[in-house]
């Protein structure tokens, strides 16, 4: 029988320490929630792996070390609101809700947002909630946010994703170019954005935050 907690341990050791996350609230929400339960039932041994795991449908939980330096760049507090775009079956989500005050996951995938919202009521996540709906339009009728992560790689970012982040928030995408990605942190002030680069990694574009097709004749 698989000794979960084991792997998690090794994950944290050899995946998230090594790569600078030292903040300790990230380093114990990961150690806490247990992410087998968060991937589907066919892929609970690679749920520890250091890589993407996939959901179907060219959608995957990214991997673990993406998830931890997102956060650890992000520096979310516990007073605060985040929108996190892309849940799947709500792995980030948990986690985040160990360090925020409140979490609104949003999925598009019905059957996805069905388990995810019952995944983290069992794990006791009580202030998390997965908003259904399509992932491009946020959940603005819950914010507007003082973070927004999203779990997967964007071309594009939607401009009403960004009108729900407040003035002074921080937002962390995945900007995916080609095979090649760039995690970048973006800062609002009024209706402006300003990006940072923070670390490499990789992932499928989400629905509805690619560009749109360049036609020529």
């Amino acid at each position: 029988m698989t000794d979960f907690s084991a792997l998690r341990r090794m994950m944290v050791d050899t995946q998230i320490r090594p790569s600078d996350v030292t903040k300790y609230p990230i380093i114990e929400a990961m150690l806490a929630v247990p992410r087998e339960t968060f991937v589907p039932d066919a892929q609970t041994e690679v749920a520890y792996a250091d890589q993407n795991v996939p959901l179907g449908a060219q959608r995957v939980v990214p991997e673990p070390r993406t998830l931890a330096k997102m956060l650890d760049a992000l520096d979310v507090r516990e007073d605060e609101l985040v929108l996190d775009v892309g849940c799947g079956l709500g792995y980030s989500t948990a986690v985040v809700a160990r360090l925020a005050q409140m979490v609104i996951g949003v999925e598009e995938d019905e059957q996805l947002a069905s388990e995810a919202q019952d995944l983290l009521s069992e794990s006791n996540a009580d202030n998390a909630i997965v908003h259904e709906g399509t992932l491009a339009a946020g959940a603005a009728e819950h914010g507007p946010y003082d973070v927004i992560l999203i779990q997967g790689g964007i071309e594009v970012l939607p401009a009403e994703i960004l009108a729900q982040l407040k003035d002074g928030g921080r937002i962390a995408a995945l900007f995916m170019d080609g095979a090649l990605g760039e995690v970048k942190i973006g800062y609002k002030s009024g209706d402006r954005i300003s990006w940072r680069f923070e670390f490499n990694a990789g992932a499928p574009v989400l629905p509805g935050f690619a560009k749109a097709p360049e036609f020529a004749l």
